[in-house]
């Protein structure tokens, strides 16, 4: 386990990396500053925790009821985002679709900030605008990925509909991807 945290001026970023393969704090700080510039929100305090599948699946079912591996939750605690990637979900699905696992945990990353900065994928209009925002980032991170379908589908997986509950830690809200 590495705890790290970025050494730019005006971006909060604290980082829990357990994933494997590890994925460079530089590179994560580049996508977290793309996503909340993205999301007009440059100075939006960001803790990442990027681990396996056994530990997302356990958080999953402590904070949204559901303990199975999924790609990304994100949490809004206190005015500030906190997410949790599955490394072992980004690799999996990379190579399915034929791309960079760095590619895959980052589309976790920048899909995780934009629900704790308010874009939402229920409703077909919302989901729309949200695949949009999501290219608009991976574009300015110059990515190759294979982006999620209209209809919400990742690789050959259905992404299960977004949960909302109060997190059990402090007043912050709880998403997964």
């Amino acid at each position: 386990m590495t705890r790290r945290r970025a050494p730019k001026a005006g971006l909060q970023l604290d980082v829990v990396d357990r994933g494997t393969p590890r994925t460079p704090r530089l590179f994560l700080a580049r996508v977290v500053q793309a996503a909340l510039a993205h999301g007009g929100r440059p100075d939006l305090p960001v803790s990442l925790l990027l681990t396996g599948d056994r530990e997302i699946a356990r958080l999953h079912g402590e904070f949204l009821g559901d303990p199975t591996p999924t790609d990304v939750i994100s949490f809004d605690v206190d005015g500030g985002a906190e997410l949790v990637v599955s490394v072992d979900t980004a690799r999996r699905v990379a190579g399915q679709k034929g791309h960079a696992t760095r590619a895959e945990v980052a589309l976790y990353v920048v899909h995780g900030l934009l629900h704790v900065m308010g874009w939402d994928d229920l409703r077909a209009k919302a989901r729309a605008e949200m695949r949009a925002a999501e290219a608009a980032v991976m574009r300015t991170l110059g990515l190759a990925y294979a982006p999620v379908d209209a209809a919400g589908a990742a690789g050959t997986r259905r992404r299960a509909a977004v949960g909302r509950v109060k997190a059990k830690r402090g007043a912050g809200s709880a998403r997964r991807g």
